[in-house]
């Protein structure tokens, strides 16, 4: 596990000055667009588990706080890596004021999550946000006397319109402590007070974490008990231990009826429903109901996949491609740049900037235009997905196809963000719930999931080769993914956890949402892989001079030629690779479009390059996540595999006579 310490703080060294405004929720319930109204700054506001990953915090404009987006949490019993962040944040000794946002429209499940949080004995703010789907559905909550109820300030809001801002930040002034106490069987209540005299007393919230311990696993002490000595652990598991023999169920499962029979009488009290207000099935609700169908499921599936190819595919990395490659930079901002840096003196100094691996003529114009346009439109295409609702549904629907590689759907969170970025994905691998799971993950992400610049390339060159030899293409790196996923289970000792999601209902995307996402993703894309594409054409032209490069194509020729039937040229692409594989991917595209390679050529390169060892930045991170000598065996399957599926592809394809 990842101390806190190693999380990712914004601006965090005043925030022991102003005091923390934690923001605490289930995932899916507009977190992190509450925390963009109270502090102005952006993070990525995505209608699906899983998007915070790291507590990020930042100043809030009209409060004397600061305020920390932690991950989402589905229980106080933290079941993976961020959920356990949540927890240590929540139980960190600084002072703070928590402040729960929730689903107004799911009230039950909200203040599940709300009276344990209130055992903390923290100032606490209850935010019930979506408000107006709540009222769609019929639900009329009587926020005032629900107030009154519990002890605390309970506002309700609609984030994506800021409904309801000013009355949260008046709460957000007024925290209160409550002093609702729930009272549990005497058995249990004895072992409480029994682990209490055991927590340190520098540990705040020790009820808190008292009954975290008894409704969670024994293992939990090792994670959250800080300074305790090991006479204080053993004591406790000894409690937890002669408190389980005492009853016939979980000990989870009666501190959970308890708490529901707190939550139903309030709901009852408070809550009242209208079924006449309820809306007869319109578009969007047929959507929710066909999107998860086994069958209609994947007939959307396709239909969104075929837009995504039409739109990044033929009009980005065509159309606006060949405007940016031949209009743009080679009609008009490259001969005017060549004249002048034509006036440098000495050849290679020229050439360093405008010669086949310059700075100016492969570096920028590799960044700006070809992989520029291309992730710009799947960044666009993405924000609508994420927005919709869809990525969820398609978490339920791939639920059975990848408990067959020892994962479940909740590892579509970093697969489907592997297709925006695999080292934000690796680190995202932690909201899985075991090592084993992790592991796998990586290895997949690593394996055959392609950026979104490398996958808006995969797009454009397939638009000109022809949308079967596409479907083949995916339908060969999924089956490699298949292949490996399924040996990686069976070779990696565990089982799968069982999988349970919520789904929030179809929206219409806001176009402000998804422009502000495009920017910013966009933004990150030029300020994070511009360098690698200016240092990659640096050590190809270095490389060129010293005589190296040619070297290195020697080496692998008998790989590239013999193996790939490619011609030695295409090493090139392959040494890019190395540093980025969407700019290995660039290079690719730069010599089919050019003539070089044929389309089975280009259709074989580009398998192998999706297959291909990830992005220097990825192996870092893969590294650091999973270890060193996990790592290397990832990295060094990954790369042996990649040059044994691209040979039999090969010697496949010609031995069938494949010209496509």
């Amino acid at each position: 596990m990842k101390q806190s310490s190693d999380l990712v703080l914004t601006d965090a060294r005043k925030t022991a000055e102003a005091g923390k405004l934690i923001l605490v929720g289930q995932p899916n319930i507009g977190k992190s667009m509450i925390f963009s109204i109270l502090t102005g700054q952006y993070v990525v506001v995505s209608n699906y588990p899983g998007t915070t990953v790291e507590v990020m915090s930042g100043k809030a404009i009209e409060l004397d706080h600061y305020v920390v987006d932690t991950p989402g949490i589905g229980s106080i019993i933290p079941r993976s890596e961020d959920e356990m962040v949540t927890i240590r944040t929540i139980l960190s000794d600084e002072r703070k004021t928590i402040l729960q946002v929730g689903d107004a429209k799911n009230l039950r499940r909200t203040l599940m999550l709300t009276l344990p949080l209130l055992e903390t004995g923290f100032p606490l703010v209850l935010d019930l946000n979506m408000a107006d789907e709540a009222e769609k559905n019929g639900y009329v909550i009587d926020a005032d006397n629900l107030s009154k109820s519990i002890g605390i300030p309970v506002v309700l809001t609609v984030a994506t319109e800021k409904k309801g801002k000013k009355q949260l930040l008046e709460a957000a002034r007024r925290p209160s402590r409550s002093r609702l106490k729930i009272l549990y069987d005497p058995r249990i209540e004895e072992a409480v007070d029994g682990i209490i005299e055991q927590i340190p007393r520098n540990i705040p919230s020790r009820r808190f974490l008292a009954l975290v311990l008894l409704a969670g696993n024994i293992g939990l002490g090792d994670e959250l008990l800080g300074e305790a000595s090991g006479e204080q652990r053993r004591a406790i598991r000894e409690i937890i231990t002669q408190t389980q023999a005492r009853f016939g169920e979980p000990l989870s499962q009666v501190i959970m009826e308890t708490r529901a029979a707190t939550v139903d009488r309030l709901i009852k009290r408070h809550v009242t429903r209208h079924e006449e207000k309820r809306f007869s099935p319109g578009l969007l609700q047929t959507l929710e109901h066909l999107s998860t169908h086994p069958f209609w499921g994947f007939i959307i599936l396709a239909i969104i996949l075929f837009g995504l190819y039409e739109f990044v595919g033929v009009f980005a990395a065509g159309w606006v491609v060949d405007f940016f490659k031949d209009v743009l930079f080679e009609g008009f901002l490259l001969p005017p740049l060549v004249k002048i840096l034509s006036a440098l003196p000495g050849e290679n100094v020229k050439n360093f900037f405008i010669g086949p691996y310059g700075q100016v003529t492969m570096g920028l114009t590799y960044a700006l235009a070809i992989v520029f346009p291309i992730v710009t439109a799947f960044f666009i295409s993405f924000s609508l997905l994420e927005d919709t609702g869809y990525l969820p549904r398609l978490a339920v629907m791939l639920n059975k196809t990848f408990s067959t590689m020892g994962l479940n759907g909740r590892a579509i969170i970093p697969i489907v963000l592997g297709l925006g970025c695999g080292t934000m994905a690796t680190l995202v691998t932690r909201v899985l719930e075991t090592r084993r799971e992790r592991i796998i993950a990586t290895l997949l992400l690593a394996l055959g999931i392609p950026c979104s610049a490398q996958l808006g390339i995969i797009l454009g060159m397939f638009s000109k080769i022809g949308t079967g030899p596409l479907m083949v293409f995916f339908a060969f790196i999924a089956a490699q993914m298949l292949l490996v996923g399924y040996l990686a289970s069976k070779v990696l000792p565990g089982g799968t956890p069982f999988f349970i999601a919520e789904l929030p209902p179809f929206r219409i995307p806001r176009i402000e949402n998804v422009l502000t996402k495009t920017y910013f993703r966009v933004w990150w894309f030029i300020k994070e892989a511009m360098p690698y594409f200016l240092v990659a054409a640096a050590l190809l032209f270095f490389a060129d001079v010293t005589g190296f490069l040619d070297l290195i194509m020697d080496a692998f020729s008998p790989v590239v030629v013999g193996l790939f039937g490619l011609p030695k040229i295409t090493t090139q692409a392959f040494i890019l690779g190395f540093l980025r594989r969407d700019y290995g991917a660039a290079g690719l595209f730069d010599l089919f479009d050019h003539g070089i390679i044929d389309r089975l050529q280009a259709f074989v390169s580009m398998a192998v390059m999706t297959l291909f060892v990830p992005c220097v930045a990825n192996v870092i991170v893969i590294f650091k996540e999973r270890g060193a000598k996990i790592a290397f065996l990832l990295v060094t399957f990954v790369f042996s595999y990649a040059i044994l599926a691209g040979a039999v592809l090969n010697t496949v394809l010609r031995t069938l006579g494949v010209r496509f």
